[in-house]
């Protein structure tokens, strides 16, 4: 096959977006692999609006937003293959890749974006006891059903789980028609975004149901109901907290797991607390050469930051592939994250390759209420922003100046944390 210098795995937003920014940083040379038989990812099944208010400062649906970049992967004349499955990445950049018209082949890559997405945590993950009745659907698989294949999964719905996708499908099935009965959430707190708690539940009467689960799925052949019951501070089921739900149909919103399968096989570090790679400033990862942008990396709560995350990737691909690895400082610094803070993106900075401004984000992993957000470069606290409320269902954000880090000779760690004053 044709070699390229810039091969994209991925032909959802990230990678859409990374291809853009590449093709206009100056590379001819791009290919996009995409499994499905379009480019778009999963934007071609969100059809709710909400998306593009940072990206193009109106609102859009996911479809609407997806073929803003499409066109964009047109009128550039970047290549792309569809319905082609990559199965191989290995230590040269060579990608191996298979669909029916071409067979099983490899592209020679001088950089390699992933930017595979990711999926929903199975029910099997969940250790519900009971049966394995038809009716039970994750929120992700509900709505492809519904918003593209035209197939209704049921009536009668509890959700378990108070994903944003969860959120979505409670108010979508109720436009079709359908009762839903509750979201239980394990946790004490959503795990979606306050907009969406507001307008796809209390707008429609939904209970959110925090500190529940379901601990039994009655049905055979088919869902017949299930039993939810309010769990202590361990997740541990409170007996005598049972209450039982009719309905013919349970979806799953439990999470969401970046697809790094490929990542992980061809020798990228990960990151235990994203399960995605840990990367620098860049969107390089452990493999010199190899990017990695949008939810393969971390879940993201908004398009909007897939892209402009994506977009950095394709720019720094483009600058390597011309110049090759930019010169990197003897040490890179740590970017780590302590207290309230669960991880941070990027791991790693090198001030060499690093713009005008270093974008920090993160997740919290508890509610916090009139917290602050500070960041400290070797110990010495150079932020300290005040938050209403921070919840690990938003991801947040600290932006530094490079100026503010050279201030600091011989810098060894930025820290990011939350702190209560």
């Amino acid at each position: 096959m044709k070699s390229y210098d810039i091969v994209i795995v991925g032909g959802g937003p990230a990678g859409l977006a990374a291809a853009v920014a590449a093709k206009k940083a100056g590379n001819d040379s791009i290919l996009i692999l995409e499994r499905d038989h379009e480019l778009g990812g999963i934007l071609n099944q969100c059809i709710h609006n909400g998306f593009g208010l940072h990206t193009f400062k109106e609102e859009l649906t996911g479809p609407e937003y997806a073929s803003r970049f499409i066109d964009q992967v047109k009128e550039l004349q970047i290549d792309y293959k569809l319905n082609t499955m990559v199965m191989d990445i290995a230590a040269d950049k060579t990608v191996t890749a298979m669909n029916r018209e071409d067979g099983m082949f490899q592209i020679p890559a001088k950089a390699v974006i992933l930017a595979m997405g990711c999926r929903e945590r199975p029910r099997g993950a969940l250790n519900i006891p009971g049966y394995r009745p038809a009716g039970i659907y994750s929120a992700g698989t509900a709505q492809r059903l519904v918003n593209i294949e035209g197939f209704m999964p049921g009536k009668e719905i509890v959700i378990l789980g108070s994903g944003d996708i969860g959120l979505i499908m409670a108010r979508r099935m109720t436009f079709e028609g359908a009762k839903v009965q509750c979201v239980a959430e394990l946790m004490p707190y959503s795990g979606g975004l306050k907009r969406n708690i507001v307008q796809c539940l209390d707008d429609y009467g939904i209970p959110l149901l925090l500190s529940h689960t379901v601990v039994d799925i009655k049905g055979k052949e088919r869902v017949e109901g299930v039993t939810i019951a309010e769990v202590d501070e361990r997740s541990k089921p409170v007996p005598g907290t049972e209450k039982f739900y009719s309905c013919d149909t349970l979806m799953l919103s439990t999470g969401l797991i970046p697809e790094n399968e490929l990542s992980r096989s061809a020798g990228v570090d990960m990151n235990p607390v994203t399960n995605g790679p840990f990367v620098n400033e860049s969107f390089e990862t452990s493999i010199e050469g190899v990017f990695a942008c949008g939810n393969v990396l971390h879940v993201h709560d908004l398009v909007d930051y897939v892209s402009e995350e994506a977009a950095k990737a394709g720019e720094h691909a483009a600058a390597y592939v011309k110049a090759g690895r930019e010169a990197a400082s003897a040490e890179e610094i740590r970017v780590k994250a302590t207290g309230g803070a669960r991880y941070t993106v990027p791991t790693t900075v090198s001030l060499d390759r690093l713009g005008d401004l270093l974008t920090v984000r993160f997740r919290v992993g508890a509610v916090y209420k009139d917290a602050f957000v500070s960041v400290y470069l070797d110990g010495e606290r150079v932020t300290h922003q005040k938050k209403r409320i921070i919840a690990p269902g938003e991801m947040e954000q600290v932006i530094l100046k490079k100026e503010q880090l050279t201030a600091h000779t011989g810098l060894k760690e930025i820290t990011v944390t939350v702190e209560t004053e």
